[in-house]
């Protein structure tokens, strides 16, 4: 239940103005602290995870997050999607304004049936293409590189099943306007100081439909038009970035006049991941490893996109050294080429040592030869070493 939710702000550690930026990093530092694959086997760390997730999907959402400011979780219950907060219109009954609903539909201005804005007129029977609907998925960083299928919420207005779309209450039909003869237009005639000058504008008596319903529909109130929620699954392409979108072709609100249906856009946001880094189609991680593996060499287990890969690592490794995993990396769009994986080399610094490890470090310490010498040993002369760094850096 909604109720038992906590509050998604609370969830991230971040207050309810904070930016896009610190909700992305609060997220990855949530991510990284509980994520599946650093906690095995641990419930709670998993349900820490979940929830952390579905607070990101929400507040990392512009319009999801206004929905959330303003009623909480239930304004992004998708429960709540066709009766309320969702979008969903409700039979047309609900406080709304038709005349712009139908006018980004066919692309007319309707203003409130009451006449067209400025422009050229069209005719009001010739085919239209429908509007395009736009919805919002989040999905992971793996799910963007490798591709997946996604069921979104839309509501998509189509012809009333009770009068079939005509708008006329069952048993009747709209009728041919009379003033128009049909064409939604009347020539206006005038007087000027040039002549008779003769112009065209949309008939007031049908609002330049051509027809006049005089029984209207019960159930779409005269429009012919009804609104539905439905889910529709989309697929996703492997290489997709965070804020591009899909075009999903005929997937929005039907044509008019036999026009062709309106286009879905689908907006994609990506979580961040707590490990991996996207540069383009390439990705980049770093691996902590230890003093002693980076001297003496070690066999490593690297995280990548396809699960974890052997890796024996060089003895003498330096800090910072990075390593290239070609074709580990995310799929092109478009393509079956990869990018790939670079890993960057860690080394962490104990702390906290012991007296013991403390006298075992200085004794190696002691016994490496042509160790730098960076002390001052009285205050005017200084090391061979630290002399070529300083005349480097003049």
């Amino acid at each position: 239940m909604a109720e038992n939710k906590r509050d998604y702000y609370e969830v991230l550690g971040v207050s309810k103005g904070a930016s896009e930026d610190e909700i992305k990093k609060a997220y990855r530092k949530l991510a990284k602290q509980y994520h599946p694959d650093l906690n095995p086997g641990d419930a709670t760390a998993e349900a820490k995870f979940k929830e952390a997730n579905e607070a990101y999907e929400v507040l990392s959402d512009s319009e999801k997050k206004a929905r959330y400011d303003q009623y909480g979780h239930a304004g992004v219950d998708p429960n709540f999607g066709a009766g309320g907060f969702g979008g969903g219109f409700g039979g047309f009954g609900g406080d709304f304004d038709l005349g712009d609903i139908l006018g980004s539909m066919f692309g007319g201005g309707f203003g409130g049936f009451g006449g067209f804005g400025g422009g050229r007129q069209q005719n009001p029977n010739a085919p239209r293409k429908g509007s395009t609907i736009q919805t919002n998925v989040t999905i992971s960083f793996e799910e963007a590189a490798k591709g997946c299928k996604k069921k979104v919420n839309i509501t998509r207005v189509d012809k009333c099943k009770e009068c079939s779309g005509t708008g006329a209450a069952k048993g009747t039909t709209p009728e041919t306007c009379p003033t128009c003869g049909g064409r939604g237009q009347v020539n206006i005639q005038q007087r000027t100081a040039f002549g008779m000058m003769s112009t065209t504008r949309q008939c007031n008596e049908c609002g330049g439909k051509g027809k006049i319903v005089k029984n209207p529909c019960q159930k779409c109130r005269g429009t012919g038009l009804e609104s539905k929620a439905q889910t529709v699954e989309i697929n996703i392409p492997a290489g997709i970035d965070d804020r591009q979108a899909l075009n999903v072709s005929g997937g929005g609100n039907p044509g008019i006049n036999g026009g062709p249906a309106g286009d879905l856009r689908v907006n994609v946001n990506v979580r961040p991941h707590p490990f991996f880094e996207r540069d383009g189609f390439n990705v980049w991680c770093e691996v902590p490893v230890t003093y002693a593996q980076a001297a003496l060499g070690d066999t490593l287990y690297i995280p990548t996109l396809d699960g974890k890969v052997k890796y024996e690592l060089p003895a003498g490794t330096q800090p910072g050294e990075v390593f290239r995993f070609r074709g580990r990396g995310i799929q092109q769009l478009s393509s079956r080429n990869k990018g790939d994986q670079f890993v960057k080399i860690v080394v962490e610094v104990p702390k906290n040592l012991t007296s013991e490890q403390k006298d075992m470090l200085k004794k190696f310490n002691d016994s490496l030869p042509n160790k730098p010498k960076n002390n001052i040993d009285d205050g005017t002369t200084i090391g061979e070493e630290k002399r070529r760094f300083f005349d480097k850096f003049r």
